[in-house]
């Protein structure tokens, strides 16, 4: 397979860009995102063979869950039920931005996505494009980091490129996201929230979330 590569100029996608991307993934591919911290592999949660195809190209344990990339709080609400209140506010206060947030899983939401865990871990990343091409696709999307297990996050499509080239479909360049970083996970499927992973957001600035 040769790995297409879009680039993408400023915050804004040109249409001929996002229509690649959309039907790539509604034709059941796997792409590469950009997001403000790494880049992601991405593909339609709903597509079982789809999912199956992003474990097998990250050499993934099928068991383990897949985050979901949202644009708003809408489509979030569409993956989860019995939302605490405590979601509203963390997400009014970081997002977009680096925050996953763990919720009680919708039963729409398959078994490959959530790795029997009842729970789905979602965020709306700050990154505009690909925010649009979620819009564009009007779903969720995967958002696993794009790289092989194991091997380090990707900041730029270059290195996508040299850890996935020929195994996806395409790259929408971005260019470098400078991220170091991976996002900070909270569970919220209990008040208060559990910090799961401290990452680009620091432990100080959710704390008041937390239990004490």
């Amino acid at each position: 397979m040769l790995t297409h590569r879009i680039r993408i100029h400023g915050n804004a996608a040109d249409e001929s860009a996002l229509q690649v991307a959309s039907a790539a993934i509604l034709n059941g591919s796997v792409i590469s995102v950009p997001t403000e911290t790494f880049y992601a592999l991405s593909a339609d949660p709903f597509n079982l063979r789809a999912v199956e195809q992003v474990f097998l190209i990250k050499g993934r344990q099928d068991w383990k869950p897949l985050l979901l990339l949202a644009d708003s709080i809408d489509q979030v609400e569409t993956v989860a039920h019995d939302i605490p209140d405590a979601f509203y506010k963390i997400a009014e206060r970081f997002w977009p931005g680096p925050l996953t947030l763990i919720l009680p899983a919708a039963n729409t939401v398959p078994r490959k996505i959530t790795g029997g865990t009842g729970t789905v871990a979602v965020r709306i990343p700050d990154q505009a494009v690909t925010r649009l091409l979620i819009r564009a696709i009007d779903m969720p999307l995967v958002g696993t980091s794009a790289n092989l297990s194991g091997r380090p996050s990707c900041s730029t499509p270059e290195q996508v490129l040299q850890q996935l080239g020929g195994k996806i479909e395409l790259v929408l360049d971005y260019g470098d996201t400078r991220g170091t970083t991976p996002t900070t996970i909270l569970d919220v499927t209990r008040e208060p929230a559990r910090l799961v992973r401290e990452g680009a957001i620091p432990r100080e600035e959710v704390s008041s979330y937390l239990s004490p």
